[in-house]
């Protein structure tokens, strides 16, 4: 993107000739080099996409192909070798799989044959009989093609060229017409001969499938939930933290206790003879242990922090004073997510377009089978890359955009005619600057991450090769990448924010984002922290409540599936959606304490240098500054009379 130009000056003060923090005074494009890099990393990401739409054989893709190289709902042409290659499937446009529900295990992956078929049984069919009746009823053959349909009950080949009885009733799938069987533990089985994993997949998707309505339903809570939590902190009180944090304590400890008392169920049940019920009961063990655990810590946190509840309240209330002032901020994360969504949308239909790129080969029996070409796992690793960077990039834009609208509105002085458009104002300022300080903020992260992706792949490789020791070495390296990924993310939003003030590049603001905060750190770092605390602890509320949900709804079908995976699939989307909707109280929150240290470094509260802070902000850091001075001054008295203190002899 071409610059604007070298300097955006808001007067006509030059440059000093010592840089120092200058509020929305100086402009200029931060970082270009890493944009560069950015656009040519993308051209890349583009080369891969075209090449998975010319070599990666998107129809077959999304119409589905049978097992001797036809896609179905289109004409085809012959594939030398393979006899039953080069049918016309224009009327055929549905996939179906013969032995759906009970597929063959050949080299750890599972294989089945695949048909081109004019519809999907609806039920199901238990004899020969019956799949010809079908035949000869709906015109859609469910035996190999050489099969004529009156021969299916005289043929005495007919077991290996039909599919095996009983056929599951199945419909077919919107989007990729593919038959779906409807029954759960066919669904999942189907779903592993597409991913080709056959123990852990079956369990997962088995325990999805038996209970979708019932994870639909949690997540649709968990949205609520979400919603409800960002205007209960849009709206806080002091009777409303109390009333917060008393949720919290009970929701810990009830759904502790629940855990607990599921698995004392479990234990003390005689009638438990089924594998999953055994697996649903060491899967009770692991939650209530880890939620006992972090009760515990919480609760802890809690109790430290129990005296500075009032101090919090009055900050979320100049938080929520900031965000009145541009209150679209607090739809930022839909636009966010909804972005998001696109991308990952794109990039799994990429991924699964580069894993059709091959070769076609005949293999015994005249099926078709399509070989990878070589580079493809190479062109793998590259987009997987293109996934992190690219995400966190967005990301980064966001934590930008909304530091970027609070110090516009923050370093105003006229507080009564607030600046118009702050979000439009400071999207412009990113895309026109900026834009390569978030692109080194978020390859930051992205190098980070890498790794950790590296040693998960070779640890799930190697997972039965492992010792006691190398298990220890490997979690050990997976907490050190996860405490310097987290350190990261904190030093990128000081950055990002630290540039929307003063318009430095990367390296230079986070270097005085720290300075300055460390310099500025005495005056309400605690209550930052306590905030950050109860915005992470509204989270976990409503993480608590739909988990709750979640264990008394699975807990009526204990014998149908292991329910241990759904479950930690809907504690995560709870975590992620009130993440995604608080997320925007943390960074204006973490914006607001580096803009007011700015303002205590630039001014001095004098008529010639008044602060940008409004009264009430000012009101409150006099308020915190006289705690302090009081709490500092009781403990120097108390130091004072420890030491002046003589022993006298007893009369």
């Amino acid at each position: 993107m071409q610059c604007p130009g070298a300097e955006y000056l808001v007067s006509a003060e030059r440059t000093p000739r010592k840089r120092e923090w200058r509020p929305q005074i100086y402009r200029k494009c931060t970082d270009t080099t890493w944009l560069f890099l950015f656009f040519l990393f993308w051209t890349g990401l583009l080369f891969i996409m075209g090449y998975s739409m010319v070599a990666g054989a998107t129809g077959r893709l999304l119409f589905g192909y049978d097992s001797f190289g036809n896609v179905c709902g289109k004409k085809n042409s012959p594939v030398e070798g393979a006899p039953l290659s080069g049918q016309d499937m224009t009327l055929k446009r549905h996939v179906f799989f013969m032995n759906s529900c009970n597929p063959e295990v050949k080299d750890v992956r599972l294989s089945s044959t695949i048909l081109c078929v004019s519809s999907c049984p609806e039920e199901q069919l238990d004899t020969l009989e019956e799949v010809q009746l079908f035949a000869d009823k709906n015109g859609s053959l469910l035996c190999v093609y050489s099969l004529n349909s009156i021969n299916y009950t005289q043929n005495p080949n007919a077991d290996s060229l039909c599919p095996r009885l009983p056929v599951p009733p199945s419909k077919s799938f919107p989007l990729f017409n593919r038959c779906v069987p409807q029954t759960p533990e066919c669904y999942s089985l189907f779903a592993s001969v597409l991913i080709n994993d056959v123990d852990t997949l079956h369990q997962i998707l088995s325990g999805i499938m038996s209970g979708r309505d019932t994870i639909l339903g949690l997540c649709i809570l968990a949205l609520a939930l979400s919603l409800a939590m960002m205007f209960t902190f849009w709206f806080i009180t002091t009777l409303l933290v109390h009333i917060f944090i008393a949720l919290i304590i009970s929701g810990l400890l009830f759904v502790c206790g629940v855990l607990w008392w599921l698995y004392y169920d479990y234990t003390h049940d005689l009638s438990i003879e089924l594998d999953t019920e055994r697996e649903n009961m060491k899967c009770l063990l692991g939650f209530a242990l880890v939620s006992t655990v972090i009760t515990a810590v919480l609760l802890s946190l809690i109790f430290v922090f129990r005296k500075k509840i009032k101090l919090t309240v009055e900050l979320f209330q100049v938080i929520n004073k900031a965000i009145n002032n541009s209150p679209f901020l607090l739809f930022q994360p839909l636009w966010t997510f909804a972005i998001l969504i696109f991308f990952w949308v794109l990039w799994v239909a990429v991924l699964l377009s580069l894993g059709t790129a091959g070769a076609a080969q005949v293999i015994e029996g005249g099926q078709v089978e399509y070989k990878p070409i070589l580079g493809i796992r190479y062109m793998w690793w590259y987009h997987l890359i293109g996934l992190i960077w690219t995400s966190e990039f967005i990301l980064a834009c966001q934590q930008m955009t909304v530091a970027g609208a609070l110090v516009t509105c923050y370093f105003n002085r006229n507080k009564n005619d607030p600046p118009d458009r702050p979000i439009l104002w400071s999207l412009s300022i990113l895309f026109c600057y900026h834009q390569g300080t978030a692109i080194k903020g978020s390859f930051l992260i992205t190098v980070a991450r890498i790794p950790r992706t590296i040693l998960k792949y070779i640890y799930n490789t190697l997972k039965d090769k492992h010792n006691a020791w190398s298990t220890y070495m490997f979690r050990c390296c997976f907490c050190c990448f996860w405490c310097l990924d987290k350190c990261l993310c904190h030093l990128n939003q000081n950055a990002y924010a630290a540039t929307a003030i003063n318009g430095t590049d990367f390296c230079t603001s986070a270097k005085d984002a720290l300075k300055l905060l460390s310099k500025n750190s005495s005056h309400f770092t605690s209550v930052n922290c306590f905030g950050d605390f109860i915005i992470f602890l509204g989270k976990v509320l409503v993480m608590c409540l739909t988990v709750f949900g979640g264990l008394m709804a699975f807990n009526y079908n204990r014998a149908l599936q292991v329910w241990a995976v759904p479950l930690l699939l809907v504690a995560f989307f709870a975590y992620f959606v009130a993440h995604s909707f608080l997320s925007v109280f943390e960074t204006v929150l973490d914006a607001l304490f580096l803009c007011f240290a700015v303002d205590l470094e630039t001014n001095d509260g004098s008529s010639e240098k008044p602060y940008f802070m409004d009264q009430e902000f000012l009101s409150f850091v006099k308020r915190i500054n006289k705690l302090k001075d009081t709490r500092a001054q009781g403990e120097e008295n108390s130091l004072r009379n420890e030491e002046g203190t003589e022993l006298q002899p007893v009369v």
